[in-house]
């Protein structure tokens, strides 16, 4: 029997992508955090956003992946060192799989290159990417700072053991065979 192998899901991010890129965004942000950022009071700070995604491309310590749906930008991550530094897939694509699909090929993206623990920060109102990120095998931590954008909201730090999950994927597809 001959075992599928997942689709890849990931190209390196580009200048010309950023237009899209904060079109998706925004769009996930209004509606994934929009209880924790109203909008009336703290509009999505497209301009900002903008400028940090221009300085994370250039930033050869920073590696940002385009997420393609069918040949076309669905989502965006980013990595420094073993930080998964900004992840989001686009609203018409929540329950499809594809972030599923995306995270794992970052993950393995860290495997690769030799990291044993990944970490992240999740705003701790947001319900959804907390259950995403738990089911993934994600630990929240002690560790919490507020954001530097209005209202300040709670960052909260997750970490998660590469090593285990690697090992969890593993036995599961010897599962399949």
């Amino acid at each position: 029997m001959t075992l599928l192998q997942p689709q890849k899901v990931l190209r390196p991010l580009v200048s010309a992508d950023l237009d899209e890129l904060l079109r998706i965004q925004r769009e996930g942000a209004v509606a994934g955090l929009g209880h924790i950022f109203p909008q009336q009071e703290h509009p999505f700070p497209i301009d900002t956003i903008r400028a940090r995604w221009e300085a994370e491309l250039s930033d050869p310590g920073v590696r940002c992946f385009a997420i393609l749906q069918d040949g076309r930008l669905a989502g965006f991550g980013a990595l420094r060192g073993n930080e998964l530094l900004h992840f989001g897939t686009a609203l018409a694509t929540w329950g499809s799989g594809l972030a599923g699909c995306a995270h794992d090929e970052l993950m393995q993206v860290l495997r690769a290159e030799g990291h044993r623990r990944a970490w992240l920060r999740v705003f701790d109102e947001n319900v959804r990417a907390v259950r995403f990120y738990t089911r993934r095998g994600w630990v929240p931590t002690d560790a919490t700072e507020p954001t530097t954008f209005p209202p300040h909201p709670t960052l909260r730090r997750f970490e998660l053991d590469l090593e285990v999950r690697r090992s969890a994927s593993s036995e599961r597809d010897k599962g399949k065979r």
